[in-house]
């Protein structure tokens, strides 16, 4: 054979085998993404708070969506907002051995931390939302869906600050749950931001044990008695929806009327869209619930199924006031926004 003829060969048997391993790999993505392609995946999936809860019902209907998208066995964990149950409920998921695991980040780092050792250990994989585990997942991986906790608080404080024409030396007050490492920092960053505009911060410590979000108006006398002896506080904010949405009872328990009071605070509901309608709600900072339910389940199913990298989504969306509430009203009272 001559060179000529070799080399022709050569390149003919080069693109020949090119050709067919580009066919092979062109096949593979229809053949994993098939419909109900993570159907081989058992998940467990942390809805965070109570059924029915406003917020976790918006973060179940997207894991629900995702579950029902991407067909994965997903068994959903209620914990009441309680983060002591969280961590118990969190062991007994890692005991199970699941393809993943989609944890509430409430918390914090401390808690979590020897139990996704012993998921990484054991070949779980794991994503976080609502509440960031910074030194969990730089240790032992996974990823993070939802908003970043101070950043937004900040963000929030500044923003109240500016719509409700305050000024140094005014009075507001802020709830939450600032003994919590993780969790309390949204609330702390809004206090930090309004405090270095001048204002006098006065500081509600909601339980720990996520009681006043289960069931808001048993914030009610609280609220009420701090209204009471600080009749010339201008702004209040909430650490939730839940509680954001119970404001028309917390104020008229407190002899307010619409108007009297900035209030403000975090999410979604159909209760908020009413308390803008009816002028007693006055800024809300938006974190996209359902994403927090949709996307670690896809992270998920991409995780096990397809060997990619865990998601990181900040789902911040940015404010939502009486001059938009009505762009995202009929989607919170579907409990999708």
């Amino acid at each position: 054979m001559s060179i000529t003829m070799r080399r022709t060969v050569l390149r003919s048997t080069v693109v020949a085998a090119a050709t067919a391993l580009a066919a092979a790999i062109s096949t593979l993505p229809a053949q994993a993404l098939d419909a109900k392609w993570c159907k081989d995946v058992h998940i467990r999936f942390f809805v965070g708070g109570a059924e029915g809860d406003a917020f976790g019902t918006i973060v179940y209907n997207g894991a629900k969506q995702a579950e029902a998208d991407l067909g994965p066995k997903v068994d959903y964990i209620f914990s009441q907002w309680d983060v002591e149950k969280m961590v118990q409920q969190l062991r007994e998921a890692v005991a199970v051995k699941p393809g993943g695991i989609a944890m509430m980040g409430h918390p914090g780092d401390a808690s979590i931390m020897p139990l996704a050792e012993q998921a990484h250990k054991d070949g779980i994989r794991m994503m976080y939302q609502n509440v960031p585990v910074p030194k969990v997942t730089a240790a032992f991986g996974g990823g993070y869906v939802g908003a970043q906790q101070e950043e937004q608080g900040r963000a929030l404080g500044a923003e109240a600050f500016k719509l409700a024409g305050l000024k140094a030396g005014d009075k507001a007050i802020m709830i939450g749950p600032f003994e919590n490492e993780s969790r309390g920092a949204r609330e702390r960053g809004t206090v930090a931001a309004l405090k270095e505009a001048g204002v006098e911060v006065i500081q509600l410590s909601s339980p720990p044990s996520g009681e006043w979000a289960s069931d808001p108006n048993l914030a009610i006398p609280v609220i009420t008695a701090a209204l009471l002896n600080n009749p010339d506080v201008k702004a209040v904010g909430y650490p939730g929806g839940q509680m954001l949405g119970n404001v028309p009872t917390y104020m008229q328990a407190a002899g307010r009327k619409p108007g009297d009071i900035f209030n403000f605070g975090f999410d979604t509901s159909p209760q908020i869209v009413e308390g803008f309608k009816g002028g007693w709600v006055q800024l809300t900072a938006d974190q996209q619930p359902f994403l927090q339910g949709y996307l670690p389940i896809l992270s998920l199913c991409q995780q096990v199924v397809l060997g990619l990298a865990p998601m990181n989504v900040d789902t911040g969306a940015g404010f939502v006031t009486p001059d938009n509430y009505e762009i995202v009203a009929e989607l919170a009272k579907q409990a999708l926004r």
